[in-house]
C-alpha cells in the first residue's frame, strides 16, 4: 500500500512539474520573464531539477538583467549537464556583464597534468568508458579461451593486457575526478557589494571587494563566514548571506 502511495505521489510531483517547466516556457516566450521565473521556481519547490530547468530558468534572469542569479542558474546547469555547449555560451555572456575582472592563474606540475587529463571527460563518462572496456576485455577473455592457434591466443592475450591498463587508468581518473567533484565547492556572490576580509569577523581588515555574480570557491566555513578563493589564488573571509553556494 505504502508503494502505490509513494508511486502516485511521485507521478503527481512529475505531472504538475512537466506543467510548471511547460507554462514557464510560454510565458518566456511571451517576454513574461517574471512570471516564468515563478513557474520555474513551483517546479524547484516540487524537489524536481533538471540542466533544461536551470538553463531556462538562467535565460529569464538574463533578460531582466540580474547577474547574479543568471550565473547561478547556469552554474547549476553545468552541474547536471556539465559539456552541454549551450549553456556554457550563456554563461560566458553572464559573466561578460560582472564587474570584478579576476584572472586565471593557471597551475603547475604534475597536480595540473593530471587535472587537465581527468578533466577531459565527467566521472560518470570515465565510469561508462572503464565499463565498456571491461566488456572489451571479456571479449578478448573469450577470444583467448576459445581460440585454437597460438598466434590468436598471444593477440587475444595482449589485448586483454592492454585493456586491463586502460580499465586502471579509467577507473582512476573516475575516482580523481569524483573526489575533485565533491571537493570543489563553488558559489556566486549575490550581494551587490560583499566586502572579503581578514579574518572571519567584522571587525577585521577588509582585503579586498567584491561585486555580484562574481565566482568564488568555498574553503572552509567558520559561525557566519566562510572562507573563499579567487581563481587568482586571493583568499579572504566573507558572509554567509552573501553568496549562495552552487552544490
Amino acid at each position: 500500500m505504502k508503494n502505490i502511495l509513494y508511486i502516485l505521489l511521485l507521478t503527481t510531483q512529475v505531472f504538475f512539474a512537466q506543467t510548471g517547466f511547460e507554462k514557464g516556457n510560454e510565458l518566456y516566450k511571451a517576454g513574461k520573464y517574471e512570471q516564468a521565473i515563478d513557474a520555474y521556481g513551483s517546479v524547484l519547490k516540487l524537489n524536481q531539477h533538471s540542466s533544461e530547468l536551470y538553463f531556462n530558468l538562467g535565460n529569464c534572469y538574463y533578460k531582466l538583467n540580474k547577474v547574479a542569479p543568471a550565473i547561478y542558474s547556469y552554474e547549476k546547469a553545468l552541474v547536471l549537464s556539465p559539456n552541454d555547449r549551450e549553456v556554457i555560451n550563456n554563461l560566458k555572456f553572464a559573466q561578460k556583464r560582472t564587474i570584478d575582472e579576476v584572472k586565471v592563474v593557471p597551475k603547475v606540475g604534475f597536480a595540473k597534468l593530471l587535472r587537465d587529463f581527468t578533466g577531459i571527460y565527467h566521472y560518470n563518462t570515465w565510469s561508462w568508458i572503464a565499463i565498456g572496456l571491461s566488456i572489451s576485455f571479456l571479449l578478448a577473455f573469450l577470444g583467448y579461451y576459445f581460440s585454437e592457434t597460438t598466434l590468436a591466443k598471444r593477440i587475444s592475450f595482449f589485448i586483454m593486457f592492454a585493456l586491463i591498463v586502460f580499465i586502471v587508468i579509467t577507473v582512476a581518473a573516475a575516482f580523481f575526478e569524483k573526489s575533485y567533484d565533491d571537493n570543489e565547492k563553488p558559489a556566486i556572490v549575490f550581494a551587490e557589494i560583499a566586502e572579503v576580509r581578514s579574518e572571519p569577523q567584522g571587525g577585521s581588515s577588509v582585503v579586498f571587494v567584491l561585486h555580484e555574480g562574481t565566482k568564488v570557491f568555498v574553503e572552509e566555513e567558520v559561525d557566519n563566514w566562510k572562507k573563499v578563493q579567487l581563481t587568482d589564488g586571493t583568499e579572504g573571509w566573507i558572509e554567509n548571506d552573501a553568496l549562495k553556494e552552487v552544490k
